[in-house]
């Protein structure tokens, strides 16, 4: 598939919207919406040894007007243009939860919604966190929440645990990083 023209419909604060005239593989051609986005990074903040029994993680509880409800999550947050997505994580884990990590390490980067946005998450896990203030943005209104691993993947398992950059990650990091 290859763009032929694209006209800039909305310019906002978070996206862009694109009109995109794009040729289809068998040759046709028509126009596809496109939610353009600088792309993200989420980091699952571990608050003791992952690799020693039921490790503690931290997660907020995030109000979130499209969904209408407060949600877990783990942190995140858009990257600034040019930021490196290792200390887009840093960023957003020291002004959402306070801490600072020792260590970050890359799990897995993908796509939120490919059929309508070409946003990317990079997702991270850190370690060795020391806790200190808080810089909440002035939309955020959230709570922190330490959990364990086990109690992290019982609530995506019940579906209490809706969101899914914090889902996917939680499972990574569980199923790919901590394999015993």
């Amino acid at each position: 598939m290859s763009k032929q023209s694209s006209r800039r419909a909305y310019t906002g604060r978070v996206i862009d919207v694109d009109i995109d005239t794009v040729q289809f593989p068998n040759g046709s051609t028509g126009e596809l919406e496109m939610v353009r986005h600088p792309g993200a990074s989420a980091v699952v903040p571990f608050l003791t040894d992952p690799y020693a029994g039921d490790p503690q993680i931290l997660l907020i509880k995030q109000y979130r007007y499209a969904a209408e409800d407060f949600i877990y999550e783990i942190p995140a947050g858009k990257l600034d243009a040019g930021e490196d997505p290792a200390e887009c994580a840093r960023r957003e884990l020291r002004e959402e939860t306070g801490c600072t990590a020792e260590k970050i390490e890359h799990l897995c980067t993908f796509y939120t919604t490919p059929g309508f946005t070409d946003e990317r998450i990079h997702a991270f896990m850190a370690t060795g966190l020391t806790r200190g203030t808080v810089a909440h943005e002035k939309d955020e209104f959230l709570s922190l929440e330490t959990v364990t691993l086990s109690r992290a993947l019982e609530l995506i398992k019940t579906g209490e645990l809706k969101d899914a950059k914090t889902a996917l990650a939680i499972l990574f990091v569980a199923g790919f990083r901590l394999e015993r």
